[in-house]
């Protein structure tokens, strides 16, 4: 089989004779992008986040953190209005969708896509600037990502928009974000970075299919109550500022591990391992 060009997909009807142009350009139209191309693909994703300006990361950072409040704010509604423990256990984690379809369809930033995009860059280019880079991006993201999510659990918890009930949803879902020990978090962690940045990882082959993957790949997230910073952070700050956890369970119980536990899963089960199936298509293809 013949290696792409310049990183395209592999073209069958290159191997098939007397096709017409329009038959070519209608089996090229549903021709799987290959790993190598979707690796590309991200990777001049990644390049242009890290030439971003900083303020434009701290704003769209911040506007995903908002944005994730959603997913608990659903989540409590239907947590509210279920009373049958099975179906709200399928139901409650679709509401947990809705808050990333807003960052990922809205381009807003988001920490744990960010294992994924930037490190692709950084593998390719292997040197200091780009390292530090990363760095920056991943501080500036995680910040205002934090910061939206505080400001939406401190309106949860100091006004009364949300009936009592809802409220009580709140408390039940947000629960398990501090009741795990640091290493049953971390595991969750890692299942939860992996799969977001899986996610990242198939939405560029996916075309017009986005949406779906979204929604089935955080619907398993919100299922396996796998612990994600930022959504888990609204949670958690929630809890806080509601005087039914204290800032060091944040900080030691939910933060750390889950932060580790979502760099771990993005970085090494995603990036590196995709990196590693094409690295030998790009050399070639460098040389």
């Amino acid at each position: 089989m013949d290696q792409p060009d310049d990183g395209a997909s592999f073209n069958p009807a290159s191997k098939l004779d007397g096709v017409s142009q329009r038959q070519t350009e209608q089996i090229e139209s549903q021709s799987r992008p290959n790993a190598a191309l979707i690796h590309e693909t991200i990777r001049a994703e990644g390049e242009q986040e890290l030439e971003r300006r900083w303020w434009a990361i701290l704003l769209s950072g911040l506007a995903a953190g908002l944005s994730m409040g959603l997913s608990l704010i659903v989540q409590g509604e239907f947590h509210a209005l279920i009373s049958d423990e099975a179906t709200r256990r399928l139901v409650d984690p679709l509401g947990y969708t809705v808050g990333f379809l807003v960052v990922v369809l809205g381009r807003q930033q988001l920490f744990t896509e960010n294992t994924l995009t930037p490190i692709l860059p950084l593998l390719h280019n292997r040197n200091l600037g780009t390292l530090g880079s990363v760095l920056k991006l991943w501080a500036l993201v995680l910040v205002s990502n934090i910061t939206g999510t505080w400001a939406v659990g401190s309106v949860l918890a100091h006004t009364s928009i949300f009936e009592p009930r809802i409220v009580d949803g709140f408390v039940d879902l947000s629960r398990h974000t501090v009741e795990g020990t640091f290493t049953t978090t971390l595991v969750r962690g890692i299942f939860a970075g992996w799969l977001i940045a899986l996610m990242a990882w198939l939405l560029p082959a996916t075309k017009g299919s986005r949406a779906h993957i979204v929604v089935v790949m955080t619907y398993v997230v919100a299922l396996g109550q796998f612990a994600h910073i930022v959504a888990g952070s609204v949670e958690c700050a929630f809890l806080v500022q509601s005087g039914r956890a204290s800032l060091a369970q944040y900080a030691l119980d939910f933060f750390l591990p889950t932060l580790l536990g979502n760099i771990l899963g993005g970085t090494t089960l995603v990036a590196l391992l995709n990196y590693g199936q094409v690295a030998a298509e790009i050399e070639d293809h460098r040389q």
